[in-house]
């Protein structure tokens, strides 16, 4: 095992890439500091985009509002992911339809459209509506296809693709174009989320670890953490379980080949390129599944040579790899995040629990659980509701 800057590598690569993210590579604005002590309104946990989210609504709402992060602005998964801003949540839209019904499932996806609209006109250069393509092997490819139809159906929009350009063709069979997805700079989005958060006087506090609830000054408290499980409530760490998933990034390309998110093999692997046609990839975890259902951050040998050599499929030839990193998000039994009060923890608020999909969710259930701290509970609160874990 050995270390570079301040994450722990196994093997060679340690020698080879950096192991921090590439997105979180980006200099940070300097926002005011915060005082962190004295009773306030409202106490977040976490200063991802759930966090700052939630945050920026609640002041602008009127209330005093203080996030502790135990290290720096979107340094856990919201910095740490492939930048995908996509609609839906992590079950496929037919699964959906078979839990809430065709109105439930159309009201679901909506909801997330307008909150890919809401970050649109948020988030400046570090959003761009691009679309994204669901690809489908031959294993995937039946699925794939009906979700296509039951979308179109249901009146959501979306294309289907039977010819693929360049080197897809070889590799799949036919693709979903979701042509409302987008494609992020993930920590700059979340660090201008909590600029506008501060600017509209919520105070981050940052370095600043709570180890309990007990000695909280606050009327609420809203854990927003997604898979960095802290031990603040046992019954969230149960139901909530951490799962890594690792990414690397190339040098600058010599064209632009994949312009937009790709996904497939259930969400196993992705890829899109940056703007300076960086080639960003992850996935692979389906390799070694049993060591990434964990909240180790580090990366590994044996999954990053897989995402190498996807790299080098995707791209014809093998590409120099500058950034290596891994990230941690949370997983939940039924694919669906835990947003709302905490049962049996009066004033105590979650928001987590996304499965791969908190970029959009994370930013769409954060505002959720701001309106019903402000008295006006939206209706897509119910379909969270962390209730049913009991």
């Amino acid at each position: 095992m050995r270390c570079v800057g301040r994450w722990c590598v196994q093997g060679e690569l340690a020698s080879t890439s950096m192991a921090d993210s590439f997105w979180l590579s980006e200099p940070a604005r300097a926002l005011a500091r915060a005082a962190g002590t004295g009773p306030t309104d409202v106490v977040i946990v976490g200063a991802g985009v759930t966090g700052c989210s939630c945050a920026l609504t609640l002041a602008e709402g009127g209330l005093r509002v203080r996030i502790h992060e135990a290290r720096r602005i979107a340094s856990g998964a919201s910095g740490r992911n492939g930048g995908f801003a996509l609609r839906g949540g992590a079950m496929s839209y037919p699964q959906a339809r078979e839990r809430f019904g065709a109105d439930g499932a159309k009201a679901f996806w909506r909801f997330t459209e307008r909150s890919l609209d809401r970050m649109e006109a948020l988030a400046g250069d570090a959003f761009r509506r691009v679309g994204s393509l669901r690809l489908a092997d031959d294993e995937e490819l039946d699925a794939v296809r009906a979700e296509y139809e039951a979308l179109r159906e249901d009146g959501l929009d979306a294309a289907w693709l039977d010819e693929l350009p360049g080197r897809l063709d070889a590799l799949f069979r036919g693709a979903i174009v979701h042509p409302t997805d987008g494609s992020l700079q993930p920590a700059r989005w979340v660090r201008r989320l909590a600029a506008r958060a501060v600017d509209a006087g919520a105070e981050i506090v940052e370095e600043s670890r709570l180890e309990s609830l007990d000695a909280v000054e606050a009327d609420h408290v809203v854990i927003a953490t997604d898979g960095y499980t802290s031990g603040l409530l046992p019954e969230l760490d149960e139901a909530i379980q951490p799962v890594r998933g690792q990414v690397i990034a190339t040098e600058p390309l010599g064209q632009t080949l994949y312009p937009r998110p790709h996904y497939a093999r259930h969400g196993f692997d992705y890829w899109q390129q940056t703007p300076d046609n960086r080639l960003v990839l992850g996935g692979r975890r389906d390799t070694s599944l049993e060591t990434e259902f964990t909240n180790e951050e580090t990366i590994t040998d044996m999954i990053q040579s897989e995402l190498t050599a996807f790299a080098t499929e995707l791209l014809g030839e093998h590409p120099t790899v500058e950034h290596r990193w891994p990230g941690i998000f949370g997983a939940t039994d039924d694919s669906l995040p835990l947003v709302g009060p905490v049962p049996a923890h009066d004033g105590v608020w979650v928001s987590a629990g996304y499965s791969g999909h908190g970029n959009v969710m994370g930013l769409a259930c954060g505002e959720l659980v701001a309106q019903a701290i402000l008295g006006t509970p939206a209706p897509e609160l119910e379909l969270f509701d962390p209730s049913r874990l009991a």
